[in-house]
């Protein structure tokens, strides 16, 4: 599963809600967020209107890593 090339940081934030995250910070363009599942985890977007691919890859990397979840179950539940 291919996941989608023109998220917005806001759908990604929105996206992420079912793991957990929530925005604890914003710094400029950068939103902090956090979630406490599996221990605590902090992940750094740019607040953009459009998030690169390799950003939204390198994001799904560490939430692969953190929650020890296959890729396709993990892009099942935020894209599927």
């Amino acid at each position: 599963m291919k996941h989608p090339r023109d998220l917005s940081a806001d759908e990604l934030v929105h996206r992420l809600k079912p793991l957990g995250y929530r925005v604890t910070r914003q710094v400029g363009s950068h939103m902090r967020l956090t979630t406490e599942r599996n221990g605590q985890h902090h992940i750094t977007i740019p607040a953009h209107k459009q998030v690169t691919i390799g950003k939204i890859n390198a994001l799904l990397w560490d939430l692969v890593q953190h929650f020890r979840m296959d890729r396709k179950e993990l892009m099942a539940l935020l894209f599927g």
